[in-house]
Formats: C-alpha cells, structure tokens, sequence
C-alpha cells in the first residue's frame, strides 16, 4: 500500500478525469450557445409581433382617414346675447376668457358667437356681432348680457330662449343679464348672484328666484354672475369644469389675476376700506347704523353698544368721516332710499318707513334738504335717465 502511494497518481485515472473534464466543458457550451439562439429567436420574434401589430394599426388608420378625412377638434359652441346697456368691459371679460384659453391650450377649441337682442341706442358703442334674426342656434352654453335690466323681452325671443333651454343648454345671466332669465321664469327655484345694487328691486318682482349676494352662482344648468369682475370670475370657473383647474389657473396667469375667487365669496370690499379707515370703535359704529336703517338707534345707544361714551364716539365720526354720527346714519339711511326709490315699486311713503322716517312729510323735507329734490321728482327724473345709476356712499360734505 505504502509503495502504491510513492508511485504517484494512475496514469489511467487522469485520463478519465481529463475527458470527463472536457465532455462537461463541452455540454455547458452547448447549453450556452442554446441559450443565446433562443434569446436571439425570442427577440425577433417579440419584433416581428410588434411590427405585425403596428402595421395594423397604420392600415387601420389610413383606411379610416380614407373614408372619413382627417378628425377635427370639435368647437365648444358658446354664444353671446348682448343688449344695448351692456358696458365694454362685461363682455371683454367673458370673451377674453376664452380666447387666453385657446391661445394657452391649442386643444381648446371655442366657437364664439355675438348676437344683438335689441337694436343699439345712437349713443351706444359700437356692439359686436349682428342682430338677433328669430332664431337661436344650438350652443353648448348661451350668455345673456346687460348691464341695466332690460324693460321688456320680445315674444319671439322668449319663445326662441325657452326652446333653447329645453334642448339642454347650459344658459346664464352676466350683470343684469339675470334679469331676462328671472322674467322668463327659468330662475324659479334656482340660485342667481344679483348686484347688491338691485337685490331690493329683484327680490320684490322675483320671489320665486334664490337671489344672493354672492360674486357668482352656478346651479345646475343655470350660471350667473353679478357684475364687474365676478364675470371673469364665472368664465374662470367654467374652464376649471370643462378643462381642469390648470387650464384655469394658467388663463388667470396671462391675465394677471392675483387670484381666483369663489363663487360665495362677497361683492362689496370691507367696511374699513369703504370708509378709508381700520379704527374699530368707528367699524362697529358703522356696521350698527347699517344693521338697523327701518329703526335707528340714537347716538347714546351706538356709543353704549360699541363702550365708548358718547363724546368719544363724536371725536371718532369727526376724525375720520368729517361729520358727526347722526350725520351720517341720516346720509346712510337717505342713500338707502334712494336706492329703494330707483329699484322698487314700494310707494314713498313705504320707502320713508322703511328707512326710519316717522312720516311722509318728514321723509320729504330731510330728503329735499340732502339731494335737492322731493323723492317723487328724484324718481321721476332718476328713472327716466339712468335708473341704476345710484350712489351708496354718503358723499363727503365739509
């Protein structure tokens, strides 16, 4: 056994190793080289697929165009009923709107069209578009503008409105364009943002209208907006429906609208920006006089109410608003009949009532002393020129 060791390894051994070595060597190449050609056959064959799927597609593409022409974007139709009274600016708004849409966002495609319901005034500007024919063709959405109600609607108009409306229009009222809408009825039971100027007049001829002071209001297939700035702010909403809150946001971008503002949110600007000042005794005051107009309160009651004594409260009105508060709180209460005068059928009488006067006469003469005419001539006189031309701050008298 010792001597087998000292001779070292069989010779016969080694060979068999040797060939097994190499068979092995061998086989794994073979496995290799099998590996490597069925790759290669899967590659092609995974490109051969998509080309045959692509093809497809190619043909079926060409035989479309073949038989239909190349697809169109389709134009979301949208059309502008403009009256006389209607500003620049109201219809500036909306139209700009679209048009910064389309310009930022090639796939917007809107179909703008003008119609004129009544012959324009000679002193009119000059109004876009042509006259409205008897006929109203099918929008997508239909806006009404004006920006002095509109006295009364032509039979064939309403007709033509209320058809449009059943075919499923989306219908609106910019400014006092609500007013067309209220008249026809197709604001019954529906929300619509008034301008706080008319809220008195609108609710008394339109009960049946959810009229509010918000900037713009959209319920269902019915969108209104108040007036001013809220018209953009309607059109920005509608983008931010149709096509996304970016769209929305990139339009307000071009236009350099610091933001957007809600539907709910308020017309007028605070009270301290109204009266130029942010002292708070002088803010409740106020904010107190206009809460009660139908029963004022004595300057006592004010100066109690706010805890300050009654000279306190007059150094404050005399500082900031050059008169004393019984002044003012008569400037409000004569401001807020006026307006009432202008916007409501109520008698003068009614009106005195309502904003404090404990009669006619009284009503009359304080009236008289502050505008320069008795309320019916105001009236007379206001409606037949300009009947929504009102002013609601007390002017400054020295």
């Amino acid at each position: 056994m010792l001597r087998d060791l000292e001779a070292g390894p069989d010779p016969l051994w080694e060979r068999a190793c040797s060939r097994m070595r190499c068979d092995i060597q061998h086989r794994c190449r073979l496995i290799y080289r099998f590996r490597e050609q069925a790759r290669s056959h899967i590659r092609s064959l995974l490109v051969l697929r998509f080309a045959f799927i692509y093809g497809l597609a190619l043909a079926h593409a060409f035989i479309t165009v073949l038989r239909f022409g190349l697809p169109t974007m389709t134009a979301h139709r949208i059309g502008f009923l403009i009256w006389p009274s209607t500003k620049a600016l109201t219809l500036a708004l909306a139209e700009e709107a679209l048009r910064v849409a389309q310009r930022v966002h090639p796939d917007v495609v809107y179909e703008l069209s003008f119609l004129q319901a009544e012959p324009p005034a000679e002193s009119a500007w000059q109004l876009p578009g042509e006259a409205w024919t008897g006929k109203l063709e099918n929008f997508q959405k239909l806006f009404l503008l004006a920006d002095e109600p509109p006295t009364a609607l032509a039979p064939a108009l309403s007709s033509a409105l209320k058809q449009l409306v059943r075919s499923g229009c989306v219908i609106g009222g910019l400014s006092a364009g609500v007013y067309p809408l209220a008249q026809l009825g197709l604001l019954d039971g529906y929300r619509a943002a008034v301008h706080w100027r008319w809220q008195d007049d609108f609710a008394e001829r339109f009960p049946k209208v959810i009229a509010t002071s918000h900037l713009f209001d959209w319920d269902r297939d019915r969108l209104t907006a108040c007036g001013g700035m809220s018209v953009l702010d309607l059109l920005l909403a509608v983008l931010a429906r149709d096509h996304g809150a970016e769209l929305a946001g990139a339009v307000s971008e071009e236009l350099v609208v610091e933001r957007i503002r809600e539907g709910g949110e308020r017309q007028r600007i605070p009270l301290q920006n109204r009266l130029g000042s942010s002292h708070p005794k002088l803010t409740q005051a106020v904010l107190l006089m206009e809460a009660n107009i139908e029963e004022p309160l004595t300057t006592d009651e004010i100066a109690q109410h706010v805890c300050v004594s009654r000279r306190q409260l007059e150094r404050i009105f005399k500082q900031y608003l050059n008169r004393v508060p019984s002044q003012y709180y008569l400037e409000l209460r004569l401001n807020k009949a006026r307006q009432m005068l202008m916007q409501t059928s109520k008698s003068i009488i009614q009106i005195g009532l309502s904003c404090g006067f404990s009669s006619g006469p009284h009503f009359s003469s304080a009236y008289r002393n502050f505008f320069g005419a008795t309320p019916r001539e105001d009236r007379n006189q206001r409606r037949s020129s300009s009947p929504f031309e009102l002013s609601s701050v007390p002017p400054e008298r020295g």
